[in-house]
């Protein structure tokens, strides 16, 4: 049986910084009804990751100016598209540190062109869901390849630091999330856990998204963190992860 072609343009993104090699996938990508953009080193991925909207990533790891690892992390932090590694790094280590970073496969180079189209496919058969740049709260929308989020019609100018506690919320929607969570996944290893600047921060958003205070999306839970959304009955009262509870000494009343 013929495997099912792809979609008519589906998306690829080739990073990698030897010619022949990205001559040889778009020969054969394009062959096979996708469309190729390419990037030859690390940054050049990123910024084409977020501006090209590829629905796959081809990624080598011996790129010129950053190691292929440290590109997948970064795109990562804001991108679930599916990456698969192509590479002469045949060492277990190198392909355990490649999935562990967020790799979705692992191909060793040479390959034949017949496998990585199976490869491909397969990951392109995975839900929508997982390659979706946006999520969606009630009447909130957050892009995340463009770092924007807009409520309804209306467009929400936020900073870095409050897309990203948004962004985080959003992801763990309907969901109690705890203040100790929050400080690993939004801030880093300097942030004071007693200080008050997530509560800053969180009436920051809700003024942004100008909540109303009778059914505010952005809600506290006294004790155990915030949840955005509504959530079910059921799920209201849910506990934050382990570790995840606010200081009962320092309770939020933002």
């Amino acid at each position: 049986m013929t495997p099912t072609a792809p979609q008519p343009g589906r998306i690829v993104l080739v990073i990698d910084d030897e010619p022949q090699i990205r001559r040889l996938l778009r020969v054969t990508l394009e062959a096979n009804g996708y469309q190729v953009i390419e990037a030859v080193n690390g940054q050049e991925g990123i910024v084409q990751a977020a501006q090209g909207r590829p629905e796959i990533i081809l990624l080598d790891l011996g790129l010129p100016d950053l190691d292929g690892v440290e590109v997948l992390k970064r795109i990562r932090e804001w991108s679930r598209t599916p990456v698969l590694i192509l590479s002469v790094r045949d060492r277990e280590h190198d392909k355990v540190a490649a999935l562990d970073a967020g790799a979705d496969d692992f191909v060793t180079k040479p390959f034949s062109s017949g496998e990585l189209l199976a490869r491909l496919r397969a990951l392109l058969r995975r839900p929508n869901q997982l390659r979706s740049p946006q999520i969606v709260v009630g009447d909130l929308t957050i892009d995340t390849a463009s770092q924007t989020a807009r409520r309804g019609s209306r467009t929400i100018s936020l900073t870095a630091k409050e897309y990203a506690l948004l962004e985080f919320l959003a992801r763990n929607a309907g969901r109690v999330v705890g203040r100790s969570e929050i400080a690993e996944h939004v801030w880093d290893e300097t942030f004071d856990p007693f200080s008050n600047l997530i509560e800053v921060y969180v009436n920051r958003l809700r003024r942004k998204l100008g909540d109303d205070d009778k059914k505010p999306l952005l809600q506290t839970r006294r004790g155990s963190g915030y949840i955005l959304g509504a959530p079910s009955d059921s799920r209201s009262s849910a506990p934050a992860r382990a570790g995840g509870a606010s200081n009962p000494s320092r309770k939020s009343h933002a």
